[in-house]
């Protein structure tokens, strides 16, 4: 499994951007896809994720209203968009993958420790 993240850039607070995860080596039916962040001196912690086959989204409760989690199936791509950026959203965001037989409408696993696979990060920096 490959990830390639890519997006990022510099926004200035209340911008937008969307970051796009390229996933290729294999079929995802049955994975989940999620994005996590870092920002310095912290750990990298879970934003948004989706199951592959169903859709089902989830959000950390920081980003739940502002950030969209989506899935292009046919082009083997996940979206995350992200409004109203604020400085608190500085960060570099990974995407992640692993599958998830257990995974629903209600529960997705939020640990990076739960995520095999993992995309190169790409930098978020919100201005004030």
């Amino acid at each position: 499994v490959q990830l390639q993240a890519s997006g990022g850039g510099l926004v200035q607070a209340g911008g937008s951007l969307t970051l796009s995860c390229a996933a290729s080596g294999r079929t995802f039916s049955n994975y989940v896809m999620a994005w996590f962040r870092q920002a310095p001196g912290e750990e990298r912690g879970f934003v948004s994720a989706i199951t592959w086959s169903a859709g089902h989204m989830h959000y950390d409760d920081s980003v739940k209203a502002r950030f969209t989690i989506s899935r292009d199936s046919d082009k083997n791509m996940v979206y995350l968009r992200m409004d109203n950026l604020s400085p608190e959203d500085t960060a570099v965001y990974y995407c992640a993958a692993d599958p998830c037989s257990l995974c629903s409408a209600v529960y997705v696993p939020r640990s990076q420790r739960q995520y095999g696979y993992w995309g190169q990060g790409t930098q978020v920096t919100v201005s004030s």
